[in-house]
């Protein structure tokens, strides 16, 4: 497989996975920041500097060990895609060819795992999925997490089309809110707390 990206222009709009993870967790987030340009002060933010170190220990993970579990037939670290089409783009810290002919991105997870899969984490290897299908012509059918602080563990996560379903669905919801559309705040009120943006959202 050979690693390449499509052309894009830097006056294009691109959405990236991080971008749709703050969307999920408030859209009037994304509405403050990028309709209405308020400054987001993500220094003060708890949860962005508590989540700055996430893939320190990346770094300690035993390659082959990683390639062998998986089935993996060659590996590719750090890829930047770009999809035109999908307006996506985003960097995912492995991505595998496998020995069915499939494709799957790995992400590391500096968080211990607790038997389940965050709906965030599995969104962000879902857009990786895209991503890795539409720029390769090559089918994923499943992704991986490593959580580095359960000895780095993998676990394994099928790319269904209920996922694939929800990712297309974040994309679309997402566009529609950075053209103009003002969304409802989140329905937990504790993620108000300590939100950057509290003081002129409408509850």
């Amino acid at each position: 497989m050979t690693l390449c990206q499509n052309s894009f222009s830097e006056n294009e709009v691109y959405i990236t996975p991080s971008d749709i993870i703050e969307f999920m967790y408030c859209p009037r987030f994304t509405y403050f920041m990028k309709c209405l340009g308020i400054r987001q002060y993500e220094e003060n933010r708890y949860k962005v500097i508590k989540g700055r170190n996430i893939h320190e220990d990346k770094s300690n993970q035993n390659i082959d060990y990683v390639r062998k579990k998986i089935k993996g037939k060659a590996k590719y670290i750090n890829v930047y895609m770009v999809s035109k089409s999908l307006k996506l783009k985003g960097i995912v810290d492995e991505l595998y060819e496998l020995e069915d002919g499939t494709i799957a991105p790995l992400d590391y997870k500096f968080a211990e795992y607790n038997d389940r899969e965050f709906l965030t984490y599995k969104m962000q290897m879902a857009l990786y999925s895209l991503l890795a299908e539409d720029i390769y012509n090559k089918k994923v059918s499943k992704v991986f997490l490593v959580y580095c602080r359960s000895k780095n563990l993998i676990k394994e996560i099928a790319f269904d089309d209920k996922l694939r379903k929800q990712a297309m669905e974040a994309i679309e919801l997402y566009s529609k809110v950075i053209t103009g559309y003002y969304p409802k705040a989140t329905r937990y009120k504790s993620r108000c707390i300590d939100c950057c943006y509290k003081n002129v959202c409408e509850k």
